[in-house]
Formats: C-alpha cells, structure tokens, sequence
C-alpha cells in the first residue's frame, strides 16, 4: 500500500495535465491500482508515454469538460481551470497538496516572486553539507512523490512552492518562508490581488506554533497569519548598526538579529549581489531555528555553487563578459543585475508580453550609465516604444530594436567595448519563443560563447 492510497481507494481518479509532475502522480498510483478508473486528461495530442492500457485518455481543446465525471482530480500546476474551484462536485487535489497532508512538520516551503530557487537549494546544500538528513523537492524540479519514500521522521523536507502549487492549498509548512512579492503571472490571474493570494496560503493555513520568516514588504495583515512571524528587513549597502526595527535585519555584508550578528564571508562565495546576500540572511535565520552554528553554514555556503541562468557567469569571450540571467521575467530583476555588474556595458531586454508595467525599468534605465540597452521580441518593442513617448529619458540613442536573441547577441558582439560585461537579463517571460528560461539561457550560451546547446525558436 502506498501512503496516498486513502485518498484514491475505490475512486474514480483523474490526472489533470500529465506533465511531469502528472508523471510522477501516475507512478505512484500505479504501484497498487487502489483506484477504481484511472484516467489522463491534457491539452496536447501527443502522449508523452503510455503508461497502461486500461488508462483512459482525454485531449484536445475539450480536456476539462470530464472534470465531474471523476471523484478525485489531481491537478498539475500552471492549469487554469475553466470554472471556479468551487463550482465543481469533484475532488480537487494537487501532488503538493497531498505530500504537506502527509509531512507538514517536517518541511520548509519558500516561495516568492524570485530567488525562490536559489535559497531552496542553498538551504538544502547547507543543511546536507552540516551532515543533516535532508531532501529538496517542489517547483525546483523534482516531484515530491518520486522521493515520498526517502522521508524518514528526522528528514527536513526543503520544498519550493510556485504560486501554482499554492493557489488552493489548504495546508500550510511547519517553517513558511516568503521572500518577496512582485508584479508577475497577471496573465494567469488577472489581478495583482489574485497572485499576492496564492502567495499567502503559504502561511493562511498555518499553526499558532509554527513559523513565518518573511520580508518586511510582505507581512501579513493583521490576522491574517495564525503563527509566528520573523521579518528579515533588507537595511541596504550601507552598516547603520543592529535594527530595532525588525527581528532581522541585512545591512551591507552583515547579518543583524536579536543578541549577534554575522558577517557574510562575501570575498570567499559565489553568490553575486546584494539581492543574494537577502537570501542568504533568510536562509541563516531558517538554520539558527535548526541550531546549526556559524560555523556549519559558512562552510556550506562557501562551497554552494549558484544555479544557472541567475546572474551566471559565462566566460569571457574577445574581451567581453558574458552574464546569463535568463530567469529575470520582471524589471526587478534586471535592475538588480544592472546594480551588481558595475562594469555592464550592454544589456538585453525582452520577451513575452504578459502586460506587466515597465515604468519602474524605464525609470531606472534612463539614469543608469549603461551604454547600450538592446531590445527584443514583444516586450522589448513596447519598452521602446513607451520610451519614445517620455520627454525626459536620458540618451535614447542607446536603445537598439532588435528582433530575436540572435540578432540582439550579433549586435551586443559590435556594441560591447573590451573589457566590460554583457549581460541577458529579459524582465520577460519565454514562453512562446523558448520553452523556458532554461533554453532561453542555454540558446544565449550557444551564441555568445560558440557552445554547440540547440537554440529555441527565434
């Protein structure tokens, strides 16, 4: 018997998009059959595999119109239900939903706009590299039910949370982190309200014994968090002194928090930018609660290796650098990029449109001493053509409207001087022209540093 058989036994169960998180529900389910009918539902034609042949499939443009034929409906992230959640007299679960039922003391869930990923893994690293019994798991890419096996009663569960994931838990972790909160997925929730409400079930359903470590920008109303909150204030580049203001507090390098502080061994790490060392003071306030001492987490965290396409570096190619930050998707992120390289003489711009507003860029890109700003695809025309409409953008003879990556690398390759940094840094989806910001990073690698990667569709 397998642990989520009780909520499948004798029912009618459908898969909702099989991807590969709808994959991995599948193997788990399969290993008893506890089920009564089992079928798959997806929009694509294409079976990705097919995995039994008493499995009913459902697809094409009508693949939700069985929804109440089925008890129980696990649903994969990113669908967008074509009714209200509560108009429909089926279950509706989700993988994640199922796993917190199961483990909820055990696991750190972090969400957040950006950077999610990365204190997920640097958690893990510090935590695995201090000799703790640990495992990641979540939206970083790994389903939780292809290791549910691997959880014994001392493992610390790290788990990434998308807003997907979120959207109709009703379960919360033991330790809710929340780094941040920023205009993004309008196109799928179609208001801000919408989007920063997903976020906050990583904590609605919480315990009045359980933890919240969130950023000052996103502390809950009051109310509206049942348990302990811990704020983590981000003070800026400069060294005021211990912050009476907030249990926690990054000033510059430095870690401040009620009786010590910690200083960041910034000459000895990977981890670019002061936007990193944020994730860093959250991911050192989660293992102070874990009692692991200064010790054990400099030594992880000089050994943890950033992910890719987050403000990674390339190499060097003629005399210029190259920076991946393929997973920037909103204007924060590329000014954070911007602020970190000082030495950037070229950036490039665009993507997807999902309508998300560009002022706060523009703003910053008219005041910023960057030489050439290269733009691409829908966002990257909107953008300049918003721009034409200021009176008072500085140097406009810096914009260059391209059309695709490969056009916007050639002239990155004529414009970048000797000796400075060229950095991708979109403030836009992929979607539509990559199949994500992996292979929107890796066609950028194969481009500028002549790598043999398969470019996306330009």
């Amino acid at each position: 018997m397998t642990r989520i058989d009780p909520w499948v036994k004798g029912k009618k169960v459908l898969l909702l998009g099989f991807g590969r998180e709808g994959q991995s529900t599948y193997r788990m389910l399969s290993r008893t059959k506890a089920y009564k009918e089992l079928a798959i539902a997806d929009q694509n034609t294409e079976k990705a595999w097919l995995p039994d042949p008493d499995v009913t499939w459902i697809t094409g443009p009508d693949y939700q119109k069985c929804l109440d034929d089925y008890d129980v409906v696990f649903k994969s992230p990113g669908i967008v239900l074509e009714r209200p959640v509560d108009t429909y007299r089926c279950q509706m679960i989700s993988q994640t939903e199922v796993f917190f039922q199961l483990f909820r003391d055990q696991i750190i869930g972090i969400t957040g706009t950006k950077g999610k990923s990365t204190t997920t893994s640097l958690l893990y690293h510090i935590l695995k590299s201090a000799g703790r019994k640990t495992m990641i798991a979540g939206n970083i890419g790994i389903p939780a039910f292809d290791h549910v096996d691997e959880v014994e009663p001392d493992t610390v569960i790290v788990f990434e949370l998308s807003c997907h994931q979120l959207e109709y838990m009703t379960v919360s972790p033991h330790i809710a982190v929340l780094l941040n909160i920023h205009e993004e997925h309008l196109d799928h929730y179609g208001t801000m309200e919408k989007y920063v409400a997903a976020k906050e079930n990583i904590y609605r359903n919480q315990r009045p014994e359980d933890i919240l470590i969130c950023s000052r920008q996103c502390l809950p109303r009051e109310g509206a968090c049942p348990s302990r909150v811990i704020s983590v204030a981000d003070l800026g580049e400069t060294h005021p002194g211990p912050n009476a203001e907030g249990e926690v507090s990054l000033q510059g390098e430095e870690i401040f928090y009620p009786g010590g502080s910690y200083l960041i061994p910034w000459k000895d790490i990977r981890l670019l930018g002061h936007h990193n060392y944020f994730d860093i003071a959250v991911v050192y306030e989660v293992c102070r609660l874990l009692n692991l001492s200064d010790e054990q987490f400099s030594e992880g965290l000089k050994s943890f290796t950033p992910l890719p396409h987050r403000l990674f570096y390339l190499g060097e190619k003629d005399g210029v650098r190259y920076y991946d930050d393929s997973i920037s998707t909103i204007c924060d992120t590329t000014i954070q990029a911007l602020n970190t390289l000082k030495d950037a003489d070229t950036v490039l711009i665009g993507g997807m449109d999902r309508g998300i507003d560009y002022t706060d860029l523009i703003r910053y890109l008219s005041e910023s001493p960057v030489a050439h700003i290269i733009l691409m695809e829908a966002t990257g025309k909107r953008i300049f053509q918003e721009i034409g409409e200021w009176k008072d953008f500085k140097h406009p003879e810096r914009l260059v409207l391209t059309k695709h990556l490969e056009e916007a690398v050639e002239m990155a390759r004529i414009l970048t001087r000797k000796g400075c940094s060229c950095v991708l840094s979109p403030a836009a989806a992929s979607y539509g022209i990559f199949k994500n910001f992996e292979e929107r990073g890796e066609a950028f690698a194969a481009l500028v540093m002549g790598k043999q990667e398969k470019s996306g569709k330009n």
